[in-house]
């Protein structure tokens, strides 16, 4: 009889007990295209597996100025962001009509311009592209207002010939004869890219260097970079480009001890980090804390610390 009280008893606790209630972090990456998705989601299953109490999951967006702006909001708990947008939103500049409600949590790795046209419409160089019919990215993405930036400081930008679709979008609209080219910012190899320059016959487009000085005095964050050789098919040379590095960020008032758990959790695991996507391979401590804007209070705590 006492052993049936008992264990009625703790039935009893166990039922009334309230559950502690997993914490849920929103991961603002973008297309499924891109890298910051590939690398959002890994983090997601590492944050999962390491981080007791976190439920995490990457969400698909339209990337860097749509996540700044819902990270802003609380409406996600971190994001991706290209280096110049997360400056211009902690700003109010640029596209953004206030400053918004940011900081950053660390420099992830480089991010390229990628400029590829099919090797039929005889695009060999940046200008060639004034006439011919493009995806820019996602609207609202950091790819489309830094492509229109390039396009501009090139002499080939022509709105009416552009489109704004996801990098997935973009390459089967190339697949079916409706674009000559997509422009697409994201680490290096990305997937896109793999799938249209090994199903068809890709040119990478490289950029005017000389032309870009004045792009890159205008806009300091971007730099004259190289795509290497043999990342794609077809592309054995160095390309010319132009990149924009990519940060991890939270809201500026975000939980100290739940950004400093997020940023402990994958920096202390950068070997899983970095099995994730070929890019994620550049993610160091060393480079974590050269951000456009200040650190999060959690973030500086955990790097403070190494």
């Amino acid at each position: 009889m006492i052993r049936k009280l008992i264990a009625t008893g703790a039935l009893a606790l166990a039922v009334s007990a309230p559950a502690q209630a997993e914490t849920r972090v929103s991961i603002g990456t973008g297309g499924t295209g891109g890298v910051f998705y590939a690398i959002g989601a890994g983090m997601a299953d590492i944050l999962n597996k390491k981080l007791d109490g976190v439920t995490a999951n990457a969400e698909v967006t339209g990337a860097s100025v749509e996540n700044v702006l819902r990270v802003s909001a609380g409406e996600m708990t971190i994001g991706f962001s290209s280096a110049s947008t997360l400056y211009e939103g902690k700003q109010g500049e640029g596209t953004f009509d206030a400053a918004q409600n940011v900081a950053a949590i660390a420099y992830l790795y480089p991010a390229y311009l990628q400029i590829a046209a099919t090797t039929a419409s005889g695009v060999t160089s940046i200008e060639d592209l004034a006439d011919k019919k493009i995806s820019v990215g996602p609207p609202g993405s950091n790819s489309a207002v830094f492509a229109e930036r390039v396009l501009e400081a090139s002499g080939a930008l022509t709105p009416s010939n552009l489109s704004y679709l996801s990098y997935n979008e973009a390459t089967d609209s190339i697949k079916n004869g409706n674009l000559d080219g997509s422009i697409i910012l994201a680490g290096v190899p990305a997937s896109a890219f793999i799938e249209l320059t090994t199903t068809m016959d890709m040119t990478l487009v490289p950029v005017n260097g000389d032309k870009m000085g004045a792009l890159i005095d205008k806009y300091p964050f971007y730099e004259l970079v190289e795509i290497r050789g043999g990342v794609y098919k077809g592309a054995d040379a160095p390309v010319a480009a132009v990149g924009d590095p990519a940060i991890l960020f939270a809201a500026a008032d975000a939980d100290p001890d739940l950004i400093y758990q997020i940023t402990k959790t994958l920096f202390d695991n950068l070997g899983d980090v970095a099995a994730v996507h070929p890019a994620a391979k550049a993610i160091s401590l060393e480079k974590a804390t050269k951000t456009p804007i200040p650190l999060h209070e959690g973030a500086q705590r955990y790097f403070d610390g190494k």
